[in-house]
């Protein structure tokens, strides 16, 4: 039998709102994050990502009260990231309520952390979070960004994806910067040359606009869809983006 498509709906946190912007410029305060989740948990959410998107850019932590406070009110699996540097960062989130751990920027100063990741909690536990957008000067012509897009790192996406995974990430948060907010659907050919080269679990994210840009995603290769904007202004339920996907063949919890 086919494993499920995830649906995810995903909480980009600041200062303990939800946020959302167009390639993470001009936020704009989109509602409370405990009850956001508890929403989507009841409109049939697989998951939800919490991600606290200016914890590294403001050099400071994931609001540990906050992790906790949501996971004691939602009861489907969370991941947290945003500011995660270490070992210690990642059990204090496991601790304080989540169940899988995103990281993105210290990853990639340091990816042996994913290997530490791995050997100490698990394969399962360790996502690696990519932005990542055109970038014609890299041999995939995809390249990998940081601190919100706003920063080029200098490496191909796909190089980065096959390192992360033989190191030890369990899944792919696969965000494009160039989609992210835009609401004209997901970046497909990213998502087919991903998919292309692991068989990790891959998440897609970056520009819902519709119930129906899901099955795009979905046909390119992704085992689950992310998304924000669309579900935080009410455009869009949970249920809908589940109906589109089934419409098309795909197995939905």
């Amino acid at each position: 039998m086919s494993l499920a498509i995830r649906v995810i709906p995903c909480l980009d946190v600041d200062r303990g709102r939800v946020v959302k912007g167009v390639n993470f410029d001009n936020l704009v305060d989109a509602g409370d994050p405990v009850e956001l989740a508890a929403l989507y948990g009841e409109q049939g959410a697989d998951e939800i990502t919490f991600l606290d998107v200016t914890a590294t850019i403001d050099d400071r932590r994931t609001t540990y009260d906050l992790v906790r406070h949501t996971a004691e009110n939602v009861f489907i699996p969370l991941t947290v990231g945003g500011g995660v540097r270490s070992v210690h960062d990642v059990g204090l989130l496991l601790e304080h309520g989540a169940d899988k751990i995103s990281v993105n920027s210290a990853a990639l100063a340091n990816p042996g952390l994913l290997d530490e990741i791995a050997a100490h909690f698990g394969n399962q536990v360790c996502v690696v979070s990519i932005d990542a957008k055109r970038d014609p000067s890299l041999p995939s012509g995809f390249g990998v960004t940081t601190h919100g897009g706003r920063k080029n790192a200098g490496i191909d996406a796909l190089a980065w994806v096959t390192e992360a995974c033989e190191r030890g990430a369990g899944e792919v948060l696969l965000n494009s910067i160039d989609a992210d907010g835009t609401k004209n659907g997901f970046d497909v050919e990213m998502i087919d040359a991903v998919r292309a080269i692991t068989s990790v679990p891959l998440v897609a994210s970056g520009g819902a606009g519709k119930a129906s840009d899901a099955v795009e995603a979905y046909q390119a290769g992704a085992d689950a869809i992310l998304a924000a904007s669309i579900f935080h202004h009410d455009k869009v339920t949970v249920g809908e983006v589940k109906a589109s996907l089934a419409a098309v063949g795909a197995v939905v919890r």
